[in-house]
């Protein structure tokens, strides 16, 4: 089994990542790591979208411009780590997600126009940790939900997060602790 995991954790000692590596090792099958840090995929401009065009008119998914779709779209799991940031996420994992939107290998239209799935995965799994509440108002599960059950064609999506992480009083640990004992019942 294959897992792809996103890291798109960038503090030292991220509690994020605590999280993350508790649902790796609950998934387990052989990883492979997208550190995003270490990655720095720049957003699509109207060259490289360019290029990209001529790339998937071509056929062939062996350019290196679609290594990342090519690698979402055959992992067998899914695992996306992101701090709950300005409602969402960190830029750099919408930079990915642009990088692995890509038609012909992550997706299709088909005969009806309608977007339909080219990804092998069964199920998605995204893991984030606030300092705040973010229930209600998370935009960034929203979103990759939307792609992943919309386009991807993975209809299993599922979010474990830990919340009120920075408000003064609360006992992060135990915090971190319920949320594993969560992600310990549902995988």
């Amino acid at each position: 089994m294959k897992t792809l995991f996103i890291n798109a954790c960038v503090r030292e000692n991220s509690r994020t990542m605590i999280l993350a590596q508790h649902v790796l090792d609950k998934v387990g099958g052989d990883i492979t790591e997208v550190n995003l840090e270490k990655e720095n995929i720049q957003p699509l401009n109207s060259e490289t979208l360019k290029r990209r065009d001529e790339v998937l008119k071509q056929g062939s998914h062996s350019d290196e411009m679609l290594k990342y779709a090519v690698e979402f779209a055959e992992a067998d799991t899914i695992v996306i780590a992101a701090p709950y940031w300005d409602l969402a996420f960190p830029a750099m994992l919408k930079c990915y997600l642009e990088a692995v939107t890509a038609q012909g290998v992550t997706f299709y239209y088909d005969d009806n126009g309608m977007p339909a799935g080219l990804c092998k995965a069964q199920k998605v799994v995204y893991v984030e940790t606030c300092g705040g509440p973010c229930e209600g108002f998370n935009f960034g599960f929203d979103y990759v939900k939307g792609l992943c059950t919309l386009l991807y064609g993975i209809k299993d999506v599922v979010c474990f997060k830990a919340e009120m992480l920075d408000v003064i009083g609360m006992d992060v640990d135990a915090i971190l602790a319920k949320a594993k004992e969560e992600i310990d019942s549902s995988l």
